[in-house]
C-alpha cells in the first residue's frame, strides 16, 4: 500500500468521524472529504483515465434516483387535488371501527408515515392535529397518543423512497425498490402494533369506558370536514401504483401513470397538473444532493481500498454471521448518533465489507437500513420533524414520558427487523 493511499484512507476515516459527530453539515462534509481523499490517492479530476474524480461523481447518478422522481410526480398531484386528505380520513375511520381511541391514533400515525414514505419528509403532526385530540377524548393517555403518532417516521424511513441514507444503501447493494419497501413497512407496522396493544392494556387497567354517543361525536368532527373527492377515486391511483409494484414495472413510469390517473379523476387540465407534479418533484432537491454525495463517498471508499482495510480487521466477526454483524453495526451506529443520516458514515463502508464477504445483497441492505432507521428514535423520539412536533397538538402530553412509552415498542420493531434480515439471509 503506497503512502498516498494510506494518507487518503486516513483522510476518509477522519471525514467519517466528523460526519458521525454532526459538527459540520453532513452532506457537504461527505462530498468534500471524499473529493480530497480521491485527489490525495492520485486519481485525476477528469480525463480518459479508467477512474477519475468526475467519473466517481457520476457514479452517484444511480437509477434509484429515477424511482424517487416518479413517486414524487405522483404524490405532488395527490396532495394538490386533495385526494390524500380523503385517504387519511378513511384510514382514521377504519382505525376507529377496529379499535376506538387506540385505533384512531394508530391509524393517524400510519397515515402520516405512508405520506412521509412517499414525500421523503415525514410530518406526524399533519394527522396528529386531528387524530391526537380525538384519541385523547376517546380515553387514550395523551403521552401514549403522542408516542404512537410519533412512530410515523419509522414508516417514512424504512418503507420510504427518498431518504439519502436508504438510497445510498440500496445503490451500494445494487438492489431496487419494491419488496424492500414492503418488508420495511412490516417492520415499522410491528412497532405500531405493539404500541397499540400496550395502549389497549393501559385503558383496561385504568377502567376507561367511552360511550357510543361520545365516540360518534368525535368521528363526526373528522367526517364533517369538506373533501374534494370520493374514497373510490382517491384510492384508485394507489391501486394502480401497487399493481405496478407487484408486476415489477419501472417505478418511474408507474409513478407517472398513477399521477395521470389522478389528473383524469380530478378533472384537472394538463398544464396545471404538470405544475403540481413538478412541485412534488421539488421535494427531491435535498435528498438528491445528499444521495449523489453519499454515493460518491461510497465509490471513493471502495477505490482507495478503505473497504478492504476494514475487511481485514472485521474478518473474524464476519466469519460468524455477516448479516447479524451488519445489523448490529447499523443498530449501534443509529443508537449512538440518533440519526439515520449520520449513520451513513459507518453503515456504507461496513456494508461494502459485508457484500465483499459474499453475503446476500438484499439481506445485507435490509439489515444495514433497518437497524439504524428504527433505533434512531429511541432516546429522543426522533429529529425535528418527529415526536417533538406532535407534543404541542396533543393536549396533556409531554416529550419525555411520550418517548419513554415509545421505547419498548421500538425495541420490538428492531427485533422483528432482525428476524426478517436473518430469514432473508437463509432463504
Amino acid at each position: 500500500m503506497t503512502t498516498q493511499i494510506v494518507i487518503a484512507q486516513c483522510i476518509m476515516v477522519l471525514t467519517l468521524i466528523v460526519m458521525i459527530t454532526g459538527l459540520t453539515p453532513i452532506y457537504i462534509t461527505a462530498i468534500t472529504g471524499a473529493a480530497i481523499s480521491a485527489i490525495v490517492a492520485g486519481f485525476p479530476l477528469a480525463g480518459s483515465a479508467p477512474v477519475t474524480v468526475a467519473k466517481m461523481i457520476n457514479s452517484g447518478l444511480n437509477p434509484v434516483i429515477a424511482d424517487m422522481t416518479g413517486i414524487l410526480l405522483f404524490i405532488g398531484i395527490m396532495q394538490a387535488t386533495g385526494f390524500l386528505d380523503v385517504i387519511v380520513r378513511d384510514i382514521v375511520r377504519v382505525g376507529n371501527k377496529i379499535g376506538g381511541g387506540p385505533g384512531v391514533c394508530t391509524a393517524g400515525g400510519i397515515a402520516a408515515g405512508c405520506i412521509g414514505a412517499l414525500t421523503g419528509f415525514t410530518q406526524p403532526v399533519i394527522t396528529a392535529v386531528i387524530t391526537g385530540p380525538a384519541a385523547v377524548r376517546l380515553g387514550v393517555d395523551p403521552n401514549k397518543v403522542a408516542g404512537i403518532q410519533g412512530h410515523a417516521g419509522h414508516i417514512g424511513n424504512l418503507a420510504g423512497f427518498t431518504h439519502p441514507t436508504q438510497v445510498a444503501i440500496l445503490a451500494t447493494a445494487g438492489i431496487g425498490y419494491g419488496l424492500f419497501n414492503v418488508l420495511g413497512l412490516i417492520a415499522a407496522l410491528s412497532i405500531f402494533f405493539m404500541s397499540c396493544l400496550r395502549v389497549i392494556r393501559d385503558m383496561h387497567k385504568r377502567g376507561v369506558t367511552i360511550s357510543e354517543e361520545d365516540r360518534l361525536a368525535v368521528m363526526a368532527e373528522i367526517n364533517n370536514k369538506e373533501y374534494k373527492t370520493t374514497s373510490f377515486r382517491a384510492f384508485l391511483p394507489f391501486i394502480v401504483l401497487v399493481v405496478g409494484f407487484v408486476l415489477g414495472l419501472p417505478i418511474f413510469l408507474v409513478g407517472l401513470v398513477s399521477a395521470l390517473v389522478v389528473m383524469v379523476l380530478a378533472h384537472k387540465d394538463m398544464k396545471s397538473s404538470k405544475q403540481t407534479m413538478m412541485q412534488g418533484v421539488g421535494l427531491i432537491a435535498t435528498p438528491l444532493v445528499a444521495t449523489i454525495g453519499f454515493l460518491f463517498m461510497s465509490t471513493v471508499i471502495k477505490q482507495i481500498g478503505l473497504a478492504d482495510t476494514i475487511s481485514t480487521f472485521a474478518a473474524p466477526m464476519l466469519s460468524f454471521s455477516p448479516i447479524l454483524i451488519m445489523f448490529c453495526v447499523s443498530f449501534v451506529t443509529g443508537f449512538m448518533t440518533q440519526s439515520y443520516g449520520a449513520s451513513v458514515a459507518v453503515v456504507i463502508p461496513f456494508l461494502q465489507v459485508v457484500l465483499a464477504s459474499g453475503a446476500d445483497p438484499f439481506a445485507a441492505a435490509f439489515a444495514a437500513a433497518s437497524g439504524a432507521s428504527l433505533i434512531q428514535y429511541f432516546l429522543t423520539g426522533g429529529p425535528v420533524a418527529a415526536l417533538a412536533t406532535v407534543i404541542p397538538v396533543v393536549p396533556g402530553s409531554a416529550l419525555k414520558p411520550a418517548n419513554l412509552f415509545q421505547r419498548p415498542s421500538i425495541l420490538f420493531g428492531c427485533f422483528v427487523a432482525l428476524c426478517i434480515s436473518m430469514a432473508l439471509s437463509i432463504l
